[in-house]
């Protein structure tokens, strides 16, 4: 007895694989947009191992379906709402999106505050008693008193007295444009200024500097058991950005619109000299803090100095490598 071929036995179960797929699409309802997606994955799945013509037909019509209703559409209901945990999904990216800054702009500085509603009243009345009490939680608990709050209010504030320290640095950084203008004559702009000279930048920088100093006079006495507070590891990292920040908005003000790399050596002398001015301030005893002042206009006139040196050697440097290769070529050196 002969055994059929495989040939003539595969035509027959192709024939039968074939019937009960046009069998199941006759007897299948027509998908409806919310189940489009699912049953167009199985309908491609079950006859990929047919033929190639309805697997390609079913997985461009799930592409268009994809294309067309966005971002997101596998994922909304029979009813239409999407389902909550996309919800949730996209409401956070779209916070994230909002406090997210591209760029550094002075124009356009963010929008999220440094303290919230009840922080700031709590803040600003202690900051009153900051003379009498110091940067402490005493000092936080009366002025959560004078702002109508319970005394156990200043718990909310995670980092204790120093969310007062804080708020004294935010304070008298964002105040100090208002006070620049005035100083200078009311100028109508203050900022980048790029037709201004390195010696008029300089003793710019020395006035806006010397103005944010004077700030701490009212607290200067207090100011010592700050600065050790601020020194405390869990504080050095917000203590150093608010000083860059201050550094950076002393120089802006300024008048300085440096892009080369200068930009960063700048900023980190200004922070040097400031934080020693600042120590030096405390041990000041001289009218109106006249020493800290002169301090102050001899650390920057040798900083200028230096930079004008390292300048200057710079150009020779560059002179004589630049002559020194030319001499070479002269001599038939090919370089």
């Amino acid at each position: 007895m002969m055994r059929p071929s495989l040939i003539s036995l595969r035509r027959p179960a192709r024939q039968i694989l074939f019937s009960s797929v046009s069998t199941i699409r006759a007897a299948a309802p027509v998908p409806t947009v919310a189940t489009h997606r699912s049953l167009s994955t199985s309908t491609s799945t079950s006859t990929s191992t047919s033929t190639s013509t309805s697997t390609s037909t079913s997985t461009s019509t799930s592409t268009s379906t994809s294309t067309s209703t966005g971002p997101g559409s596998g994922c909304i209901c029979a009813n239409g709402s999407r389902r909550p945990q996309v919800q949730q999904t996209q409401k956070l990216q779209q916070q994230q999106r909002q406090h997210r800054n591209a760029y550094h702009s002075y124009d356009h500085p963010s929008s999220s505050a440094a303290f919230t509603p009840v922080e700031e009243s709590i803040l600003s009345a202690a900051y009153q008693h900051v003379p009498s009490h110091g940067f402490t939680p005493s000092a936080l608990a009366a002025g959560a008193r004078d702002a109508g709050y319970l005394d156990i209010s200043p718990t909310i504030l995670p980092e204790g007295a120093f969310a007062l320290i804080r708020y004294h640095l935010v304070k008298q950084r964002e105040e100090l444009a208002a006070r620049v203008s005035e100083l200078f004559g009311g100028e109508g702009h203050v900022g980048a200024r790029p037709g201004l000279s390195e010696w008029e930048i300089r003793g710019r920088v020395e006035a806006v500097t010397w103005e944010r100093l004077s700030a701490n006079a009212q607290v200067i006495g207090r100011w010592q058991e700050a600065l050790a507070i601020m020194a405390q590891p869990s504080y050095v990292p917000l203590s150093l950005k608010e000083l860059a920040l201050l550094s950076d908005e002393i120089l802006f003000l300024a008048g300085d619109s440096s892009v080369d790399p200068s930009w960063y050596t700048k900023r980190a002398s200004l922070s040097t000299i400031y934080a020693a001015a600042e120590l030096f301030m405390t041990n000041d005893h001289s009218p109106e803090f006249m020493d800290t002042r002169a301090f102050l206009n001899r650390r920057l006139r040798e900083v200028s100095e230096v930079g004008g040196v390292f300048r200057n050697l710079r150009e020779w440097v560059g002179f004589t490598a630049t002559a020194g290769v030319n001499v070479l070529r002269s001599k038939g050196v090919k370089i």
